[in-house]
């Protein structure tokens, strides 16, 4: 099973440098298809299978893309799927050009037909044993048709390449009403004798064939409200030469989705976009160099380098036009628009990992963000669940990133810590005047009900007033930052002394009876966890909550209990990869290894996260399979960080807790000047670290002294 990511990121090698010297590459050791298939067996999800659905993979797809681009450039296996392709899949519905990974997008969908085909069956068998895929590129035969696809792209367009069979009639069916959500407007229009364009909703396309158009027809599909398809067909459409196809996007207008087209690919062949997609990621790679460790470690942690890179989607055009949350076009030339972050999940690592990387998106994403909170509801914008943008605003800026308007962002922000109200924090009347948020009395709650999740809310909230907090002693709001340090102590409110877990409350105070907490709930007391999996979380006091327990040991026998009492066996979708009852599938549990540290264990923190590095990042039969859902970079950039020895366990707090990293030394290109990690002795117990000539007093790593070049030694033992 570990051997299989060396395997597959050699064939994408030997893939993407056939006709060339062979040379080892970045980019060779990433394998675009870790994280795109399924969990099956009882020792990988942690409980029995009985359901005939799936359980939530990592929901990645394999497709081409540049960091952060409009475009993703995806093959389509299976409809309302995370990222719309799942490996044990054995057919291909089309290439869709975009993908993230939660269920939405997965627009326009192609695909190239020949022979028998209508709108009901059109889906093409394929192998394994014939796909590759390598940053910016992706290649799959298409057994029914008989016709290799090779796809590539930049920013906001995707470059199709299809070589049919000598004498095949070439055609192409274009899936305009149909993508992972609703589509309610649709449009297909030939605009040139080699042009067609259109838009899916409000995504505008305008696409541009080596073979003059013939025609244009819709097809309808004959199932019940069937979903028409377009079939665009071809004059001279038997020659030997591929059919190429290349689709500029717009969230604009049909002209934009041209000039985008025209600006970055119209004038260049396939292998030259190809090219410039590898080098593109190459450089972004490159920031990151190690020595030492295994083959198979250098795969996993490039190509989760790389997973956490794709992520918030670029949503402006190349002549700086974007359409902003009221529907209105904006023309703004001074910076990028990108999507909102799906602030839940990767608040917690991701987006510092993005700043670090790439400080000049950072800074756009924040500036998107502020724009998308003073144009809608004047809440900083929040994602799924709590209300973590404000630990992105001021980790970012306490980590060098400053270049947006601190007090715009503050404005938002405090809004949401102190105003309730429509767009801002859930159930927020009662978390201002009791200090945390109540359950529903529900002692039978059913584990897929959605509720209030007070506990999980209480506990986030308590963070995110912390992090607000740091905005205010940061613009000298003295009075508002003593509040909110105040109230960033709530997660106090919802610990039960007598049990040791964060448990719901009822109104009126009581606990809520009766209580355990091996069940776990998709929002009931806890979102996406159990009472386990909900332990310790005050990233920003984690000597606070250890000081809860009666002693050191107490904390270090539930720690124990927690990584080795059996999960109940429950069947749940989004909890996979167990540990004992800790999940390293979902995101709530991510910082419950580091709690040793904080009772003087550091070394059986680094034994968990070693386990977990080891064995939940190339899982099941394949070795293509995360333990859970990626959730847009979160879950790869876990891995990425511990790999590299220095973790956000308090993303708001400009520092990283420093742990035993998998290779012996690191070049890290922060910025002008590049840091070094070196490890010494193979331990897991961190007996010294040293940052440039001074002895580092405890674990945390500080940023300005990595922005400034000091080098780190990690001595082991």
């Amino acid at each position: 099973m570990k051997k299989t990511l060396a395997i597959l990121s050699v064939a994408a090698m030997l893939c993407s440098c056939a006709g060339k010297e062979q040379k080892q590459t970045l980019t060779d050791y990433v394998n675009p298809l870790l994280g795109t298939a399924t969990l099956w067996e009882t020792k990988d999800l942690g409980y029995e299978r009985h359901q005939e659905k799936r359980t939530w993979g990592a929901e990645a797809f394999p497709g081409a893309a540049l960091p952060n681009a409009m475009v993703q450039l995806t093959p389509v296996t299976m409809w309302r799927a995370g990222a719309g392709y799942q490996y044990e899949d054995t057919t291909i519905l089309g290439f869709a050009h975009t993908a993230m990974g939660h269920w939405n997008l997965i627009d326009l969908p192609i695909i190239p037909v020949t022979g028998y085909f209508n709108a009901d069956n059109y889906a093409s068998h394929y192998s394994h044993s014939n796909e590759s895929a390598h940053p910016g590129y992706y290649q799959v035969y298409l057994d029914r048709y008989g016709v290799n696809a090779e796809l590539t792209s930049t920013l906001h367009a995707g470059y199709h390449k299809y070589t049919f069979k000598d004498g095949d009639e070439k055609r192409l069916l274009v899936n305009v009403a149909h993508n992972q959500g609703n589509v309610r407007h649709w449009e297909i229009d030939k605009v040139a004798d080699n042009a067609f364009a259109g838009r899916q909703n409000g995504l505008y396309y305008y696409a541009v064939t080596n073979l003059p158009i013939d025609s244009i027809g819709i097809q309808k599909s004959l199932a019940e409200r069937g979903v028409p398809v377009a079939v665009v067909d071809f004059k001279d459409n038997k020659g030997k030469e591929p059919l190429e196809v290349k689709i500029g996007l717009s969230y604009v207008s049909i002209d934009n989705a041209k000039d985008n087209l025209e600006k970055e690919m119209l004038a260049k062949n396939f292998d030259q976009v190809r090219q410039e997609a590898d080098q593109t990621w190459e450089n972004l790679l490159s920031k990151v160099k190690v020595e030492g460790g295994t083959e198979r470690q250098k795969g996993l942690l490039y190509s989760t380098l790389y997973r956490a890179s794709l992520m918030p989607r670029l949503e402006s055009d190349a002549n700086g036009q974007y359409r902003d949350n009221r529907g209105e076009i904006v023309s703004d030339s001074n910076y990028r628009y990108y999507s909102n972050p799906a602030f839940w999940d990767v608040s917690r690592n991701q987006l510092i990992l993005m700043g670090m990387l790439q400080p000049d998106v950072a800074r756009d994403v924040l500036k998107s963000t502020i724009e998308r909170g003073e144009k809608g509801s004047g809440y900083i914008p929040s994602y799924f669940h709590g209300d973590h943008a404000p630990t992105f605003v001021i980790g970012s800026w306490k980590r060098g990133i400053k270049d947006f308007d601190l007090d715009r962002a503050y404005a938002l922000a405090l809004k949401s810590a102190m105003v309730p109200g429509r767009g801002g924090r859930a159930w927020m009347e009662e978390y201002l005047a009791n200090g945390y948020v109540a359950d529903e009395n529900l002692p039978d709650c059913p584990f897929w009900e959605e509720h209030k999740g007070g506990v999980t809310k209480t506990l986030e909230y308590a963070y995110d007033d912390y992090a607000v907090a740091q905005i205010a002693k940061e613009l000298g709001d003295t009075v508002n930052y003593n509040k909110l340090m105040e109230r960033s102590k709530n997660y106090r409110n919802v610990f039960n002394p007598d049990n040791g877990f964060f448990q719901g409350r009822i109104e009126g105070g009581a606990w809520l009876e009766p209580y355990n907490p091996d069940l776990p709930y998709y929002q009931h007391m806890y979102r996406e966890a159990n009472g386990w999996n909900s332990l310790f979380y005050a990233p920003h006091d984690p000597e606070g909550v250890v000081a809860l327990y009666p002693s050191a040991e107490a904390v270090e026998a539930k720690l124990d209990t927690l990584f080795t009492r059996p999960y109940c066996g429950l069947e749940v979708a989004n909890m996979t990869g167990f540990i004992g009852n800790y999940c390293q599938g979902n995101q709530p549990g991510h910082n419950i290894p580091y709690t040793y540290y904080f009772i003087g264990k550091q070394e059986k923190s680094q034994e968990r996260l070693n386990q977990i590095m080891e064995n939940y990042y190339d899982m099941g039969k394949e070795g293509l399979a995360y333990a859970g859902m990626d959730d847009a970079g979160e879950m790869s950039a876990w891995y990425a960080l511990n790999a590299l020895g220095m973790y956000t366990y308090s993303p708001a707090d400009p520092e990283y807790i420093v742990s035993v990293p998998l290779f012996d030394k690191i070049t890290f290109q922060l910025g002008e000047k590049p840091f070094t990690i070196t490890k010494t002795g193979n331990g897991t117990k961190i007996k010294e670290v040293k940052v440039g000539d001074a002895i580092l007093d405890g674990y945390f790593l500080d940023h300005a002294d990595l922005a400034a070049g000091k080098d780190v030694t990690i001595v082991t033992e």
